[in-house]
Order: C-alpha cells, then sequence, then structure tokens
C-alpha cells in the first residue's frame, strides 16, 4: 500500500495521476498547507523540506521497513521502478523520460509557480516579475510545443512520466497568462491526457479533498513568509 500525503496542487496531482493510471493501491493522507500541516513533526519526519507530495510505501520490493520518498520527481521516478510503468527499460528510451522529467521539475514547474505567485498572490504587482515570468512560462511552453510536434507523449509514443510531470502545471494555463491556440501541438496532447479517465478520476480525488481555489490571508502568511526559522 502506498500512503500519499497529499494536497490538490500541480505536483500532487502529478502522484494521483500515476496512482489512478497504473491501478496501484493508495490512501490519501491530506496534507493541508493552508493551515501549515506541513510543518507537522510527523510529516516532516518523511518531507524534510516541508513541501508535500511524498509517499510512504508500507509494502516495498525486497520487504522490510516501509520506505518513505519526498519531491514529486523522485516519487515518479520511484513509483515507476516499483510497478514497471510509465517508465521504459531500453536505455535510450528511459532517459528520454527522466530527461524530460527533470526539465519540467528545474524548468516549467518552478517558473510556472513563479508566474502564479507574481501574477495572482504577491501583494504588490510588480510589472518587471510579472512579466519576466509570463515570458519564460511562454518560452517553456515553446519548447514543449515543439519537442510535441512529431509525436505523441512527451517521450514517443508511448505516455509516461514525463507527461504526468508536465500536463498539472499546464491546466492553470490562463492563469499563466497563455492560450493554448498559440501551441498547437501542446494543444493537442494536453486535450489527449485530460479526456484520460485516469486524468478525471485524478482529478476527481482532488475534488474530494478540497474544493478551494483561493487562499485566504492566513494560509499566504503560512505558505510563503517561510524562513530558516
Amino acid at each position: 500500500m502506498i500512503d500519499l500525503h497529499y494536497w490538490p496542487t500541480p505536483n500532487g496531482h502529478k502522484i494521483t495521476m500515476f496512482l489512478e493510471e497504473t491501478g496501484t493501491p493508495y490512501r490519501i493522507v491530506p496534507v493541508n498547507i493552508g493551515t501549515g500541516a506541513q510543518f507537522e513533526p510527523s510529516f516532516l519526519a518523511i518531507a524534510p523540506n516541508n513541501r508535500m507530495p511524498a509517499i510512504v510505501d508500507t509494502e516495498p520490493e525486497g520487504g522490510g521497513a516501509p520506505v518513505s520518498v519526498f519531491e514529486s520527481g523522485a516519487i515518479l521516478l520511484y513509483l515507476a521502478e516499483k510497478t514497471g510503468q510509465c517508465l521504459p527499460r531500453e536505455l535510450r528510451a528511459r532517459y528520454e523520460v527522466i530527461q524530460w522529467l527533470f526539465w519540467q521539475m528545474g524548468g516549467l514547474g518552478p517558473m510556472a509557480g513563479q508566474n502564479h505567485h507574481f501574477s495572482r498572490y504577491a501583494p504588490e504587482k510588480l510589472p518587471y516579475a510579472i512579466t519576466r515570468y509570463v515570458n519564460e512560462t511562454n518560452r517553456l511552453y515553446g519548447v514543449l510545443n515543439r519537442r510535441l510536434a512529431d509525436r505523441a507523449f512527451i517521450a514517443g509514443a508511448d505516455y509516461s512520466i514525463a507527461d504526468m510531470a508536465s500536463y498539472p502545471w499546464i491546466v492553470p494555463y490562463e492563469a499563466q497568462g497563455q492560450r493554448l491556440e498559440d501551441f498547437p501541438h501542446l494543444k493537442r496532447w494536453f486535450e489527449a491526457i485530460a479526456a484520460r479517465p485516469s486524468t478525471v478520476r485524478a482529478y476527481e480525488k482532488g475534488k474530494s479533498i478540497s474544493t478551494q481555489t483561493t487562499l485566504t490571508e492566513e494560509a499566504k502568511k503560512i505558505l510563503f513568509g517561510q524562513t530558516a526559522r
């Protein structure tokens, strides 16, 4: 059984998309990041960066003590290796997936996240910051659009963890100041993934956990006011 410590954010959705796609048994442990649940000692024991998602595999390969994993990219790799799904075994195909997974983790996610922050949540609207991150998000959409020009999915013909990692960060494209019509190959890919039954189920799970779409002022203080202390 996989215990998924989760809240319905783009990074959280990555993991439910995988678990639903592969039919892997799991149980959701809600981590309400708006109330500070990510700072609870029990959560920090498995996710020392105080960010969700995190998993605990109570039945790891080879037996023994449960295995905990934090960071959404690492979780996707762990689950893909555990199940033998959504990550090819052949060397070249495998690294097609892995490098695009890292592209999302190091590029699309952080840049779109800063886009969200300065466009939607910052108390002071800073035109330079907004333009910087909207433009960088646009550039990354262009990279993905070109990649998808001659293939069904990011790493080729098969749906993989690279697609699951990137899709949730495209879902709020309007809030990111982007138009899918400007990226026809990305749009085709996006609509194909949105229509997958596993994607529908994953997002329904998120709605069952929380339907809150706006942050309270107290939640903003918790999320955006963190320091080393």
